[in-house]
């Protein structure tokens, strides 16, 4: 029963993995800047998860040291899914997924920063073939150069998220850390938004197209995907998660190819640098996975 519970969450990991290969397609459909496609994404999904509590008659009561950690988290996603549109405003959805799979190698160094843990040997390994094929990436791909810097900055901010939010899926319900993250994010924005002046009536004239993207976006791609990714962390490793989110970029490029398809076919050597970052993600995630079987079989021989 344990296994086939395992299984399910599993398979419901990869489907949330889908559905956010898929909003880098909906980025680029959508006609708005960056800072604004984020301010409504994160508000309309902050709406929809507020409606999804209110019917639940959840409570919202938190401590005040778990409510800066959630705030710090907001703050952290907002700034991720911001570079992450910006960077396929600028150059295109293959060379930021690509980029944001680096994301593995920076929890790497990340993880052992916040929980006090020695950096490991092979990690280090893998985070140098991993800018090996950054640098092949950028040497064939200079037009995009600033959306390069974008996506990494966007895939260190997602790995950061990542680590920080692992502990708090453990103890607080998913709709709970989503309202306050979601929420505290679309605040974080709204000041950006006040104090550069872009409130203006332009700002919420949405066309009928881009409304109903967001709505996609916010509803499926964000409410949803975002309280349910937290609820099977609840099940999975946060090592088995971040494995998973890694085919991210597979799934997004694909997509891309299949749908815009003349704006996404890169130069040959492009492919190369990406299927290196890609196999040492999933050979850093073999081997992490090989290491802790084998410790964990050390300890029951012990025992």
């Amino acid at each position: 029963m344990q296994n086939a519970s395992y299984l399910k969450n599993y398979l419901h990991l990869h489907f949330i993995v889908f559905i956010w290969g898929f909003t880098a397609i909906l980025g680029k459909l959508i006609s708005l800047e960056a800072l604004e496609l984020v301010w409504y994404r994160m508000f309309f999904a902050t709406v929809f998860i507020i409606g999804y509590i209110c019917i639940k008659k959840q409570s919202l009561k938190i401590p005040l040291k778990t409510f800066v950690g959630f705030a710090l988290s907001g703050i952290i996603i907002a700034s991720h899914w911001y570079t992450f549109y910006e960077a396929i405003k600028v150059s295109n959805i293959s060379i930021t997924l690509a980029c944001l799979s680096t994301g593995a190698f920076f929890a790497s160094l990340i993880e052992p920063v916040l929980y006090k843990r020695k950096i490991v040997g092979y990690e280090v390994l893998f985070g140098i073939i991993t800018i090996i094929g950054l640098s092949i990436i950028f040497d064939v791909e200079t037009q995009y150069k600033n959306g390069i810097y974008l996506a990494i900055t966007s895939a260190f901010l997602s790995a950061l998220f990542s680590v920080i939010n692992g502990k708090y899926a453990k103890e607080y319900e998913a709709n709970i850390i989503s309202f306050y993250e979601l929420g505290i994010g679309v605040f974080f924005l709204s000041i950006i938004l006040f104090f550069t002046e872009k409130f203006d009536t332009q700002f919420f004239s949405l066309s009928l197209n881009d409304f109903l993207w967001l709505l996609v976006l916010s509803s499926i791609c964000t409410a949803y995907a975002f309280s349910a990714s937290v609820k099977v962390m609840k099940i999975l490793s946060p090592f088995t998660v971040m494995l998973t989110i890694n085919l991210e970029p597979i799934y997004g490029i694909v997509l891309a190819l299949l749908i815009f398809s003349e704006s996404e076919h890169m130069n040959s050597m492009f492919y190369v640098g990406a299927a290196i970052i890609l196999t040492t993600v999933i050979a850093n995630g073999v081997v992490k996975n090989y290491k802790k079987r084998k410790l964990k079989q050390s300890q029951f021989n012990v025992n």
